[in-house]
C-alpha cells in the first residue's frame, strides 16, 4: 500500500461535496463560528500560489472549529464585477459576463484558450467551503439587493441628534411642520433656510431637489480621477504615479455629476468603532488617518473684490484650521488649484500663469500630491483677502499641496508656525504676493517653523499676546463669532465617496430621470438586469457605454425597462446610464451569505439574528481604506434602518502576507536592439580586465561601443535551476524576441538575474497551485503554505522546500500502513508515545488560537520522527494524531481515518483533549561527571532521596571503572539537575 495523494484526494473531495459535509445550518444546537475570506475576483490569470495562503489558513481555523463543537460557516463566492473583465472583453472581443463565467467554471475562451476555473482550482485544493452558499456579485438575484440598498440609502438622512439614519419622510415631516432651520442633519453646505409655510409651497422639483442636498447617497459635481484611455472616473488606489494602474492611461482631475454615498456622515462612528474590534493596529491607524478627525476652527476671510463693495456680493475664503491661535501669523493664503474661487478672483494679469499650472496639476492624482512632500509649486493669483482682525490684505496664491476635497480647499498658511508654509514662503521669497514671515511665538524660527502646541506665549498677536494654544484657540473662537467670521468646528478628512462609474460591467443603477431629477424604481419591480450592448466603449457622444443600449427606458406604467425610442419623457423616461462601482457588491456580501437564497430580502432577520457578524476575516491589508470601510459603513447603515443586527461586521481581522515570486530577468543591450546578454557578460563589462573583449562583441552585433543594459522579465518557466534560459522557448514567447540575439558565456550559456518580488502575471514569475497539487497534492501545499512562515508576513516562495514536505507526509502514513497495508495495532502506548501525542495536541491547539500556523507543521515533524524512533503504531496515539493533523491535511487524515475502521468523515469528530499529566516527567537523565567532566548519563526516578541516587551511582560498573578501585572525596548531588563525583 502507497501514498498516492491524487487518488485520496479526489475521493475525499468527492465525499464531502456527495455529502455536503461542510454545509451549515442557519439554525443549531451547537455554538456559532462564521470565518469568511475576501472574496476573489475572477481573472484569467487565475489562482498562483500566493492567493490560497489566506484561505489555507482560514480553512484550518474552520476546520479546527468544526471539531471543537462549533456550527461553522466558511462560505466562498466572486466579486465578479469590475474594470479588469470588461477591459478584457474589449481587448478580445467577448462578452464580459462569458469570461467570467469561463474564468469560475472553467473551459475554454474565445481564442482557444483552457481556462482552469477558479472552482475547480479551489476544490483542488480542499477547501472545506459551503458551496450551497455561493454568490457571485454579477448575477442578478445578487445585484437585485446590492440595488434594493442603493434605494434605501437614497431614502435616508442622517440625523445628527439621534446619531443615525432615518427614512426621509421623518425630514420631510420636519419640514412640512416647523421647516429647516432646527434640523441637525449631515448634508451639503451652503443650504438655505426655509420655513415651512415655504416647503410647503414649493413646487415638488424643488422640493426633491432640496432633498438631495440631504440624502445619504446624492447627485453631485464632485472633482473625480477621470481617465480618457479608460473612459471611466478612478479612485485613488487604482493610480499609480499619475496614472492607470490598469493600462497605465493618463488621468486627470476633473468634475462630473456623479452619485455619492455620504459616508462622512458616519466619520465618527468609523472612528470610534476601532476601539470595538480586533484588528491589527496597522489597519486601524491606517483607518484613523484617513478618516482623519482634526478639532479646529473654521474662518471666513473676505475677499478684496475689485468689482463691487456690496454685502451680498461679498466673497469669502472659508478655512479650516486646527491651530486658530496662530491667526495672526498669516501672510498668505493657498487655494487648491480646483477650488471654484481660482478663476472668479484671477487677476488678468495672472491668469495665463494660472490657467497653465492648473492643466499640469490636474493630471496629478490626489495620493500623489499628498505623497510629494519635497516638490515645492505654486502661483500667485494676484488677488488679497482681508485679514478677520487686522484688515491687513493677504496675498492669495493656488498650490497643489492643497486639495479641493479636504477641508474646504483652502489655508491659512502661517509659515512661523507650519513646516510646508515655511517652506512654501521661503521658497518664493521676494516675489510679488509673498510676505515678509512673521513670527507670532516667543521661539526662534531663523532655521523653521515651530509647530508645537505647547511651550510658547503668542507675541504680536493683539488680544492673544501672553496665552498659549488652549486658551489662544478659546479666546479666537469667541472673537470670530462675534464678527460673524467664524466658529468653532470638528472636520474629518475623509470625503463622500463616489459611487459612479462610466462603465458597463457593474451593477445598474434602480433610477430613471424625470425632467433631470432622479426617481428610484420601486423595490418590487427588482433586479434592474444589466442590458446587452454591441459596444462596451462610451458612446461616440461620450456618453458611458450603457448609452449604447437599444433596450435602456423605464416605463413608470407597465413598469418595466422598454426601447429608448419610447422615451416620450411623460411616461417613459431615460434609466441611468452609470453603473455602480466595484465596491458596491463587495459591501455587504458577507450578510448574503448568510441565506444566500433568499429571494424576497438580502437575508432574513432570523438569519441575520443567528450568525449576526463575522467572528474571524481573513485578507489583505492592501483593503485598509477601501472595502474594510466601506463595508463598516454600509454595516452601521443597514443597523440604523434594522436590518443588521450589529455594529461593526468583522469582530477580528488577520491580514496575510504576501507570498512573493522570484522573478526572472534577461539583460538587453540599451532598450530598442534584439541583443540580450548573459548575467555574466555584463559582470564582465564592469570587471577592467574583460570590458574591451565584451564590448568587441555588443560592437560586431549593435554598432555601439557605449552600451546600456537594461533588465526585462522573462518567464520563469524558462530557466532551470542554474539560473540558465532556453533561448529558444524565449525567442517563440513573444513576437518582440523572435529574432534574439544573445552574447553567450563560455558552454553556451545564457543566464538570468533572479529577484525577489510580488507574484504576478506580468512580472511572469507565477506558480500555479494546480502544478504543485498535481505533482505532490494538496496536503502538501496546504501544509508547505502554512510551513513557509508567519501567516502575517511577506516570504518568497521556494519549490524546493516542497518535496521536503511530501517527504513527511510519506513518514506520517508508514506509520499507519506498510506495502503489505495497515500495521496499526492495539497494543498499550507507552509513556513516550502518550508524550508525544500530547505534546502536539497542546501545541497546535495554541498554535491555531494563535494563528502561528508554521510552529504547528514543525511540531507535526517532531512529532512523527519521534513516533517513528518509538516504532509506535498504536491506535490509541494514531487515531488522535489524525484528528489533529487533520485542519491542515485533510486528504489523508480522512483516509487514515477512514483505514482505521471509523464510519463517516473525520471533520466532525471531537478534537483531542489534553492531558497534562503525560508531559510530567517522572524521571530524570542525569548527567554523571568525575571531577567536573561528565561521563555518561544514567535515567533514575525524580523521587529518589539523594541517599537513594549516592548507592544506585556507586554500585554502577561505569563508576567503578571510572573510580579504578579510589573512594571519591565528595560525592555532590541535587536531585533532579546533576552528579559529580569529586576526588
Amino acid at each position: 500500500m502507497k501514498y498516492n495523494p491524487n487518488e485520496i484526494e479526489a475521493k475525499w473531495q468527492k465525499y464531502w461535496l456527495d455529502n455536503e459535509t461542510f454545509k451549515a445550518e442557519n439554525n443549531s444546537e451547537k455554538p456559532k463560528y462564521y470565518v469568511l475570506d475576501m472574496f476573489p475576483y475572477p481573472s484569467g490569470a487565475g489562482l498562483h500560489v500566493g492567493h490560497p495562503l489566506g484561505y489555507i489558513a482560514s480553512d484550518v481555523y474552520s476546520r479546527y472549529k468544526r471539531h471543537q463543537g462549533f456550527n461553522v460557516l466558511h462560505p466562498m463566492g466572486y466579486d465578479s464585477f469590475g474594470l479588469p473583465a470588461e477591459q478584457y472583453a474589449i481587448q478580445t472581443g467577448q462578452r464580459p459576463e462569458d469570461t467570467t463565467s469561463v474564468n469560475i467554471d472553467g473551459g475554454m475562451d474565445k481564442e482557444g484558450n483552457k481556462i482552469a476555473g477558479y472552482r475547480k482550482q479551489l476544490d483542488k485544493i480542499g477547501f472545506s467551503f459551503d458551496w450551497s452558499r455561493e454568490v457571485r456579485t454579477s448575477n442578478s438575484d445578487y445585484y437585485k439587493h446590492t440595488q434594493w440598498i442603493f434605494i434605501q440609502l437614497f431614502n435616508s438622512w442622517y440625523n445628527k441628534n439621534s446619531d443615525k439614519a432615518e427614512d426621509i419622510s421623518t425630514l420631510v415631516s420636519i419640514f412640512q411642520k416647523e421647516g429647516n432651520a432646527n434640523v441637525n442633519a449631515v448634508c451639503d453646505e451652503n443650504i438655505e433656510a426655509f420655513s415651512a409655510n415655504e416647503w410647503n409651497a414649493f413646487a415638488k422639483e424643488q422640493q426633491e431637489k432640496i432633498l438631495l442636498q440631504y440624502r445619504l447617497t446624492y447627485l453631485a459635481e464632485t472633482e473625480v480621477n477621470w481617465c480618457p484611455g479608460l473612459g471611466t472616473v478612478l479612485a485613488n488606489d487604482e493610480i499609480v504615479n499619475g496614472v492607470s494602474e490598469r493600462g497605465g492611461f493618463t488621468v486627470v482631475r476633473k468634475k462630473m455629476t456623479q452619485w455619492s454615498m455620504r459616508i462622512s456622515a458616519y466619520a465618527e462612528r468609523l472612528l470610534q468603532g476601532l476601539n470595538d474590534i480586533d484588528w491589527s493596529e496597522s489597519i486601524k491607524e491606517s483607518q484613523r488617518n484617513w478618516i482623519g478627525k482634526s478639532v479646529g476652527a473654521t474662518v471666513s476671510f473676505k475677499v478684496e473684490s475689485q468689482k463691487s463693495k456690496v454685502e451680498s456680493e461679498q466673497q469669502y475664503i472659508d478655512v479650516f484650521t486646527t491651530r486658530p491661535d496662530t491667526i495672526f501669523g498669516v501672510t498668505f493664503m493657498t487655494l487648491a488649484p480646483e477650488h471654484e474661487l481660482v478663476s472668479q478672483i484671477t487677476t488678468a494679469e495672472q491668469k495665463a500663469e494660472v490657467d497653465a499650472y492648473i492643466e499640469k496639476t490636474s493630471k496629478r492624482s490626489e495620493r500623489e500630491r499628498m505623497a510629494d512632500v519635497k516638490t515645492i509649486s505654486g502661483v500667485f493669483t494676484g488677488a488679497y483677502a482681508e485679514h478677520p482682525f487686522t484688515k491687513e490684505p493677504i496675498p492669495v496664491w493656488i498650490g497643489d499641496y492643497v486639495l479641493a476635497g479636504y477641508g474646504t480647499g483652502a489655508v491659512m498658511a502661517v509659515p512661523c508656525g507650519d513646516e510646508r508654509d515655511y517652506a512654501f514662503a521661503n521658497f518664493f521669497k521676494g516675489q510679488n504676493g509673498m510676505q515678509e514671515i512673521k513670527n507670532i511665538f516667543d521661539k526662534d524660527i531663523s532655521e523653521g517653523a515651530f509647530g508645537a502646541k505647547e511651550g510658547f506665549q503668542l507675541v504680536d498677536s493683539d488680544f492673544l499676546n501672553g496665552l498659549g494654544y488652549k486658551k489662544g484657540t478659546q479666546k479666537v473662537i469667541e472673537e470670530l463669532e462675534k464678527l460673524n467670521q467664524g466658529k468653532g468646528k470638528t472636520n474629518y478628512r475623509l470625503r463622500d465617496a463616489v459611487f459612479s462609474r462610466q462603465r458597463y460591467w457593474g451593477e445598474p443603477f434602480p433610477v430613471y430621470y424625470v425632467n433631470g431629477l432622479p426617481q428610484m424604481i420601486d423595490a418590487q419591480h427588482l433586479p434592474i438586469i444589466l442590458p446587452e450592448v454591441e459596444k462596451y466603449l462610451p458612446t461616440e457622444e461620450g456618453l458611458p457605454p450603457l448609452g449604447n443600449a437599444t433596450t435602456w427606458a423605464w416605463d413608470s406604467v407597465q413598469c418595466s425597462v422598454v426601447s429608448t425610442q419610447l422615451v416620450d419623457n411623460v411616461t417613459i423616461f431615460p434609466l441611468e446610464l452609470n453603473t455602480m462601482p466595484g465596491w458596491a457588491g463587495s459591501s455587504w456580501y458577507w450578510m448574503r451569505y448568510m441565506d444566500a437564497h433568499n429571494e424576497n430580502e438580502f437575508a432574513s432577520k432570523d438569519a441575520l439574528a443567528y450568525w449576526e457578524s463575522v467572528d474571524l476575516y481573513i485578507g489583505g491589508s492592501e483593503h485598509a481604506t477601501g472595502h474594510l470601510l466601506y463595508s463598516r459603513f454600509w454595516n452601521k447603515f443597514l443597523k440604523d434602518k434594522g436590518f443588521a443586527p450589529t455594529e461593526e461586521p468583522f469582530k477580528k481581522l488577520i491580514n496575510q502576507g504576501m507570498i512573493l515570486g522570484m522573478s526572472a530577468f534577461a539583460y538587453r543591450v540599451d532598450q530598442r536592439t534584439d541583443v540580450y546578454v548573459s548575467k555574466g557578460i555584463v559582470e564582465d563589462f564592469f570587471n577592467p580586465e574583460k570590458h574591451d573583449e565584451v564590448v568587441e562583441k555588443i560592437l560586431n552585433l549593435t554598432g555601439t561601443s557605449t552600451p546600456t543594459f537594461s533588465k526585462i522579465h522573462v518567464d520563469v518557466s524558462f530557466v532551470n535551476s542554474s539560473d540558465e534560459l532556453d533561448i529558444d522557448k524565449f525567442r517563440k514567447w513573444q513576437p518582440e524576441f523572435l529574432h534574439a540575439k544573445p552574447i553567450y558565456e563560455k558552454d553556451d550559456k545564457f543566464c538570468v538575474v533572479r529577484e525577489i518580488e510580488k507574484m504576478s502575471k506580468s512580472k511572469y514569475n507565477v506558480v500555479t497551485p494546480d502544478d504543485i497539487c498535481n505533482e505532490y497534492g494538496a496536503d502538501t501545499l496546504r501544509l508547505y503554505e502554512m510551513f513557509l512562515g508567519p501567516l502575517e508576513q511577506a516570504k518568497p516562495w521556494n519549490t524546493a522546500g516542497i518535496s521536503g514536505v511530501f517527504g513527511f507526509l510519506k513518514k506520517l502514513c508508514r506509520l499507519y500502513f506498510d506495502d503489505n497495508g495497515l500495521i496499526v495495532t492495539n497494543d498499550a502506548p507507552t509513556k513516550d508515545n502518550l508524550k508525544s501525542l500530547h505534546k502536539t495536541i497542546k501545541k497546535v491547539a495554541e498554535d491555531i488560537e494563535g494563528f502561528s500556523f508554521n510552529t504547528s507543521v514543525s511540531q507535526f515533524m517532531i512529532c512523527v520522527n519521534e513516533l517513528s524512533t518509538q516504532n509506535c503504531h498504536s491506535r490509541a496515539i494514531l487515531e488522535p494524531l489524525a484528528i489533529v493533523i487533520s485542519p491542515y491535511a485533510p486528504h489523508i487524515a480522512e483516509e487514515l481515518w477512514s483505514l482505521l475502521g471509523n464510519t463517516g468523515s473525520i471533520a466532525t469528530v471531537a478534537f483531542p483533549i489534553f492531558e497534562p499529566e503525560h508531559l510530567v516527567e517522572s524521571s530524570k537523565e542525569y548527567p554523571v561527571s568525575f571531577n567536573g567532566k561528565m561521563r555518561f548519563t544514567l535515567v533514575l526516578p525524580l523521587d529518589l532521596t539523594k541517599e537513594q541516587i549516592e548507592e544506585i551511582v556507586m554500585k554502577d560498573e561505569r563508576t567503578i571503572k571510572q573510580l579504578e578501585g579510589k573512594t571519591p572525596n565528595k560525592v555532590i548531588i541535587v536531585p533532579g539537575k546533576i552528579i559529580n563525583l569529586v576526588g
